[in-house]
Formats: C-alpha cells, structure tokens, sequence
C-alpha cells in the first residue's frame, strides 16, 4: 500500500445523475473539486465552467477535493446523447489507465451512475453500449442508483392512483419507495448481468442531499469488489469518515 498514494476512480454516468454531490460526500464537502491536467497543472474551472455543465470536459483531467487529497477522480461526460468518438475515446482511456505501469495512475474502480429521476429509463442505449463493449479488465464496476429520494413522490403518485387518501399516501410512502427500489433494482440488474462485462457490484444512494449523508455502503461495495486487499485498505483509509470500516479491514488511522 505504500507504493499506492491515491485512491483513483472514473465515474460515469449521464448527465444529472448526482454525480458531483455523490463526490462531495464522499470527501465530505460542500465545494467543487479543484481540477489538474495529467501533468498536476491546475485548470482553471472558471473557464471550463460552462463546458463543465454540458458535459464537455477532458476525461483526463483529475478531479480532486480539498478536503481529502488521497482520491482523485475523472468524470466521464453524458455519453448518452454523444458521439462514437467520444465514447472510443473513453475506451481507451479505460484501457489505458487499466493497463498503466505506474499503480498510482491506474484507475482502481469505476462507479457507473444511473439516477432514480427517470426509473423508466434506468437501463438506456447508452448503459447497454458500455456493459456490452467497454472491457475494463481488472477494474471493477459498480452502479451507483443515484438520486433514490426521487422515488418517494413516484410512490406518492402511485398511492394516490389506486385511490388512497393524501395523509394515508403519506404514511405508506416509505413502505412504497422501499418496494420500488427493490423493483427498479431487480430490473436493472436482470438487464446488465446479461451484458458482457457485468458490474461487480450495485449499491443505492438515499439522502445525498445532506451534507452528513452516509456513504458506509458505496465503501463497503467498492472495497469487497476489488481484487487487492492493499487496494481495499487504500480505499477504507482515504475515506476517513467511518471508523467502523476502518477496524473491519484492519486500517489503522
């Protein structure tokens, strides 16, 4: 694990699925990333601002927060509405970063997002298009059910359809978005564990939206799925926020 300084992860997903909050929480904070070129020159995100929002930045660039240096991220733009260029490039730099000599510039897991806003449309062209042709050989995939609290007014909607009063609605709301999300679940992974290179691993996200929101499970998901224990005490250690995981993988702080 000395060898390793930095926790690297590629996060995909298309636009809006919660990638960047999920990131803040992870690193436990409220700013944006500051972002490097792969030579460790800072770009300036005041700049690339309005490329950033629509999806257009580099997938080299580093992303990393200030509040915990040991992970760096890059993020891939909403492939979803792009071109075939954009999405071979990504290939290769899956391929790439898979394949580098250096340990500390491989990437050591991918985090796939696919937001609950549109459950109708969890599994699109462009999910089945990277399980089905991206090969990330060692490097585990994880899909993350992003923005899951979208479910609760989804379950409302249904209470109400079926003829139920808006305070018992409300009572039985959570009981609903439970069974929706196991339903959604179920789906998605019926769909991508028939696809050529499956994910490792699935987790949802619930309550993102707070800024002391718990990210046990994506650590926990992302260390069981990875094939190097130095790699899994790497990540338990940089994630700082939870002493529990810390005694499980015998990481001292």
């Amino acid at each position: 694990m000395k060898k390793i300084k930095r926790f690297r992860i590629l996060v995909m997903g298309r636009a809006n699925a919660g990638k960047t909050t999920t990131l803040q929480r992870v690193c436990n904070s409220t700013d944006n990333p500051k972002i490097f070129d792969g030579k460790g020159n800072t770009i300036d995100t005041g700049i690339l601002q309005g490329t950033l929002t629509r999806g257009y930045h580099d997938i080299e660039h580093e992303l990393v927060f200030e509040s915990n240096h040991g992970f760096v991220f890059h993020d891939s733009c909403g492939f979803e509405a792009g071109t075939t260029q954009q999405f071979d490039r990504m290939k290769e730099f899956v391929a790439n970063q898979a394949a580098a000599r250096s340990v500390n510039e491989r990437i050591h897991a991918i985090w796939f997002c696919i937001p609950m806003t549109d459950c109708h449309r969890t599994v699109t062209a462009a999910e089945q298009k990277f399980f089905n042709e991206c090969d990330t050989k060692h490097v585990p995939v994880i899909v993350l059910l992003t923005k899951v609290d979208a479910l609760y007014l989804t379950a409302i909607g249904e209470l109400l359809d079926v003829g139920l009063a808006m305070d018992e609605a409300e009572e039985r709301a959570a009981e609903k978005q439970k069974e929706l999300l196991e339903k959604w679940l179920a789906h998605i992974k019926q769909e991508l564990d028939e696809c050529r290179f499956p994910p490792k691993g699935y987790v949802s996200l619930q309550k993102m939206y707070q800024k002391n929101a718990d990210c046990t499970a994506l650590m926990q998901c992302t260390a069981n799925v990875l094939n190097e224990e130095d790699l899994q005490r790497l990540l338990i250690s940089t994630q700082q926020s939870n002493i529990v995981l810390c005694i499980e993988y015998g990481v001292k702080k």
